[in-house]
């Protein structure tokens, strides 16, 4: 890999979670002007399933699907689309961007207890390690003793985000051998999430309410056409776009860590978008929970990478 193709790769990855970071902002907008979280999330999903439906189109037509692909594409959209995204909002109506963001973010922990308890396996001391620290720092992020009262549904919620999250790291989503590429795996992936969003919404499950017909950003009333646009263009469309690329320029544990900057891209655009500013105990937390993330990527680097461990957001 020359260093041009990494710098390049570099910049796509960045540009990926800093769009990837108004994911928050915006979908809080849309709450707090009173819009469901399920209507909120289906419009976001259906958005982006249309403006990536060409694409769609074109891959089943280069790659058609084996049923054990076909099954892979429906548990992603299912999970890893409509399951992060709708976990995601739902924790934003009891928790500020920045700590939903890091709850999400536990997933590599949740992985590593996952694998142990399938395995058997004892993982290694540094994996350990960053689990205790993520841990840690988890506890500081909810801050029980401070100033902002962090809701225990909401916790429930952003775990159930990083559950979700795990569906994407263990799902392989390259384009190795018998497998799904990324771009028909991604574009397949939005129009099952928006189809099953569709029926649970119509079932009840995840109901719908409209809102207001503004909601405010930097102190200012934008119109829900503008906001839609920009979370299914700014904050979906164009990361996954974008994450593809770079995914495709870098190794996949470069990639991985690049992807940790979504949570400094959405704390700051809370921040000023929404004025939503976490305490100094809750900015250690992140701390924590993010270097003993880095530590279990350090761990994870003894063993040959796989083409479903890159890190994502929503």
């Amino acid at each position: 890999m020359t260093r041009d193709h990494m710098v390049r790769g570099l910049m796509w990855a960045l540009v990926s979670a800093a769009a990837y970071g108004f994911s928050g902002p915006l979908g809080a907008a849309f709450l707090e002007a009173g819009w469901s979280p399920g209507l909120t999330t289906l419009l976001r999903i259906a958005g982006a399933a249309v403006l990536l439906l060409p694409v769609t189109v074109v891959m089943l037509r280069r790659h058609p699907l084996s049923a054990q692909n076909a099954r892979k594409v429906l548990l992603y959209g299912l999970a890893a689309v409509a399951g992060v995204q709708l976990c995601f909002f739902q924790a934003l109506q009891h928790l500020s961007v920045g700590v939903a963001l890091l709850l999400e973010f536990l997933a590599p922990v949740l992985l590593v207890g996952w694998t142990w308890a399938r395995t058997r396996r004892t993982p290694a001391a540094v994996t350990l390690v960053g689990c205790l620290v993520s841990l840690a720092g988890l506890v500081l992020v909810v801050d029980p003793f401070g100033p902002q009262r962090v809701d225990l549904t909401g916790i429930l919620w952003g775990l159930g985000a990083a559950v979700c999250v795990c569906v994407y790291f263990v799902l392989p989503g390259g384009d190795d051998e018998g497998g799904v590429p990324p771009l028909l795996m991604i574009s397949g992936a939005m129009v099952v999430g928006a189809v099953t969003l569709t029926v649970t919404g119509l079932l009840g499950i995840t109901p719908w309410r409209v809102g207001e017909s503004s909601g405010r950003l930097a102190g200012v009333d934008v119109s829900w056409p503008v906001l839609l646009g920009m979370l299914v263009v700014l904050a979906t469309a164009l990361p996954y776009l974008t994450g593809i690329i770079a995914i495709r320029r870098l190794d996949t544990r470069v990639a991985s860590f690049v992807g940790l900057s979504e949570v400094m891209f959405g704390v700051l655009a809370a921040w000023v978008l929404i004025a939503q500013v976490p305490t100094l105990v809750q900015v250690g937390g992140g701390v924590l929970i993010l270097g003993g993330i880095v530590l279990i990527r350090r761990a994870e680097n003894r063993v040959a990478a796989t083409p479903s461990e890159i890190a994502t957001q929503g």
